[in-house]
């Protein structure tokens, strides 16, 4: 009989998946990791996080990290996007393109969802919030609506930057990804 291997997660994403400004056992997807591997699951993370990435650097480097054929993946990118203010319909075509680059390849993803700053206003807000939910129902696909929920601007979890998660935050952040990482995780183990 073959030996079982783990199952692969690629965890695409800037530098809140990276883990900016954190020892690497701290980073998300380490933790999160940790967090399947106590409850028993053979997983592996593959941490494929970019500090200051963007849903358009992320569309350009997916096809080489698909060569990697893993079993699933998250996706967590648009926040730089927010920052800078690009335009949301940008955003959502290629998160539309990533999300089609997964399902060619028959890998089953969580779409990780971001909020705007009202610093570009409250259209662009709205026009941005609403671009993961939509992407998410158009491709069938899982959605954790927001990935700083609970973390955003309270300093007690964030760095001094006031923008990435300190280690408290994470662990805040890998809590309540559990459940969704683990309904992935599992549904790509079955024969």
């Amino acid at each position: 009989m073959p030996a079982s291997r783990p199952v692969t997660l690629l965890a695409v994403g800037d530098s809140l998946t990276a883990g900016y400004g954190l020892p690497v056992s701290a980073a998300l997807p380490a933790v999160v990791e940790g967090l399947l591997r106590r409850e028993g699951l053979d997983v592996r993370i593959v941490n494929a996080g970019v500090s200051g990435d963007t849903t358009s650097g992320g569309l350009a480097r997916l096809p080489w990290l698909l060569e990697e054929r893993p079993d699933c993946a998250w996706l967590e990118l648009g926040a730089n996007d927010g920052l800078r203010g690009q335009d949301p319909a940008l955003m959502e075509a290629n998160l539309d393109a990533m999300l089609e680059l997964f399902r060619a390849k028959g890998v089953p993803v969580l779409l990780i969802g971001m909020r705007a700053l009202e610093n570009y206003g409250a259209d662009y807000a709205a026009r941005f919030d609403a671009v993961f939910p939509r992407v998410a129902a158009r491709h069938g696909v899982a959605l954790h609506p927001f990935l700083l929920e609970g973390v955003a601007l309270d300093p007690a979890l964030n760095q001094d930057d006031g923008i990435h998660p300190n280690e408290r935050g994470v662990a805040i952040i890998a809590r309540a990804l559990l459940p969704r990482v683990r309904a992935l995780v599992q549904a790509a183990a079955r024969p």
